[in-house]
């Protein structure tokens, strides 16, 4: 076992020969979005993000339904089964099958198995003091998602988050070829959340600048009207005593980077010679965007400080 529960990352690591290891995972969730073909492709492609964020690529996937039988129409269950399995193609992975039981409330996600050089494994804790920080997705997805159930939130902001959430983070390619050794996949624990984690296991500090993360369209304004869930404000509270904010940041602001997200992006920590070629060749291979957000810093350990 590379990695485990000793060293808790995105996914557990066991290696099977010199050259091979194999990446495991499972995630799922309830529904974040009504239509639930783009709910079973978003849950599919959070999924999948736990592979990716390890260095590794997806080979099976497992389905995980929860489903209320007697009483949603069974066509619902099928649509969210077509979204994930798309999704699992797109990947380049093979679904072979998976296991359903009858629940109160949808739930569905993915048991994904992937593969990995041992040697080129990269983890929470591969980051080093000097390396820049790169983010591929815009965050908010938890305050918009939050604010759509209420009707409050534009047609084209809700597609432009449905459309974010549903992306791959298959640009492993791009990690491997700069070297990368410290990763993670943004989601419920929000982007100072992860962070937070990166640098504890690393045993280094994060400095991040608030104006260079980028925000879904209405994410803001929804924060600024008191849309964050619950799991936004816990994280909040949870990191009350290891991030420094800068004075003139609102509450929102703060609340903001601290937003439970759904199937967010990578948080990719590069050495800084090798930043450019990274974002460079993330964005050639798909990645929605590469914003380099912050840097690693020698301490203290765990904490990060957000500046404006």
């Amino acid at each position: 076992m590379l990695v485990g529960l000793d060293r808790p990352d995105d996914a557990g690591v066991y290696r099977l020969g010199a050259d091979l290891a194999l990446v495991v995972t499972v995630d799922y969730f309830t529904p974040v979005v009504d239509d639930p073909f783009l709910y079973g492709q978003i849950a599919a492609a959070n999924s999948l993000s736990d592979v990716y964020a390890m260095g590794g690529r997806p080979v099976t996937a497992l389905n995980i339904v929860g489903f209320p039988i007697s009483r949603l129409p069974h066509q619902v269950l099928a649509e969210i089964l077509r979204g994930g399995a798309e999704k699992v193609q797109e990947a380049g992975a093979v679904l072979i099958g998976g296991h359903s039981l009858d629940d109160q409330e949808p739930k569905y996600g993915l048991a994904v198995t992937g593969i990995v050089h041992p040697d080129r494994v990269i983890t929470k804790g591969g980051a080093r003091p000097g390396d820049r920080l790169i983010l591929t997705k815009p965050i908010g997805s938890g305050v918009v998602t939050t604010a759509g159930k209420k009707d409050v939130v534009p047609a084209e902001a809700l597609q432009e988050a449905t459309r974010v959430m549903a992306a791959l983070n298959n640009q492993v390619g791009a990690m491997q070829e700069a070297g990368v050794r410290g990763a993670t996949d943004v989601t419920g624990f929000g982007l100072l959340g992860h962070a937070r984690e990166m640098a504890r296991e690393a045993g280094v500090g994060i400095r991040l600048r608030a104006s260079a993360v980028p925000v879904l369209p209405f994410a803001r304004e929804a924060g600024e009207r008191g849309f964050f869930p619950g799991g936004s404000k816990a994280n909040h509270r949870y990191l009350q005593n290891v991030v420094d904010y800068a004075d003139g940041l609102s509450e929102a602001d703060r609340l903001l980077l601290c937003d439970a997200v759904t199937s967010g992006g990578l948080l990719i920590a590069v050495a800084p010679d090798r930043a450019e070629q990274l974002r460079a060749r993330l964005v050639a291979q798909g990645a929605l965007l590469a914003a380099e957000i912050g840097e690693v810093v020698e301490g203290p350990a765990g904490r990060i400080r957000v500046e404006e």
